[in-house]
């Protein structure tokens, strides 16, 4: 993965875990300040399309590679790279000083528009409002959605929002929620100017 350095002098915001189970064996690099490159292969077909947006829209650098039991089922890699993606985001934010820490973002998609909020604050919780139309978009089940995104939001330690405002297709749902959280996401990790050496936090930690 390019180790392309911020716009700001200051290292690049990278990372690497990996995580190791009975069930799966995941590697992630992440680098934050990226230009969306990266090969994600987890071993669930419609998962690697919705990291891509995540990739893609966020403009992170991401490498995935998951190895599951997927023979029994598709959880426990949906869950475990949620997990492994979240403790790299974690790891690449490092202090978070002069980060936005806050982000927002619409995205439609078709008929379907849904809002993402995101408030990287040391605090995990996932709120999520999505009236799926259907229980499987071809062979993945909706279910495993919101397991990637707890694994996610419960390992980088942060606060997300995912509300489907519209929506009767359910990749259209799924899709839309995935690039808005991805350009959500990408604003809360941004620097902000005119803080660039502080916390965004009147605790003065996080």
């Amino acid at each position: 993965m390019p180790q392309t350095p911020n716009l700001h002098g200051r290292p690049a915001r990278t990372a690497t875990v990996e995580r190791n189970t009975a069930e799966t064996q995941v590697k992630c690099t992440v680098n934050l300040d990226g230009t969306g490159q990266g090969i994600v292969d987890t071993g669930v077909p419609f998962l690697d399309h919705m990291i891509d947006q995540i990739k893609r829209h966020g403009l992170f650098d991401l490498d995935i590679k998951c190895t599951g039991d997927t023979y029994i089922d598709d959880h426990h890699s949906v869950e475990d790279t949620g997990i492994t993606l979240g403790q790299a985001f974690a790891k690449a934010l490092g202090d978070k000083k002069g980060i936005r820490r806050y982000g927002h973002f619409y995205a439609p998609l078709d008929e379907s528009l849904t809002r993402a909020v995101v408030d990287l604050s040391g605090r995990p919780g996932l709120h999520m409002d999505i009236p799926f139309t259907r229980s499987h978009v071809g062979k993945f089940d909706v279910d495993l959605f919101s397991e990637f995104f707890y694994g996610f939001v419960n390992h980088s330690w942060m606060t997300v929002h995912l509300d489907n405002l519209k929506g009767k297709n359910s990749h259209h749902q799924i899709e839309s929620t995935f690039k808005a959280f991805a350009r959500a996401l990408r604003m809360a990790c941004e620097y902000d100017e005119r803080a660039l050496n502080t916390l965004p936090s009147t605790k003065e930690a996080f």
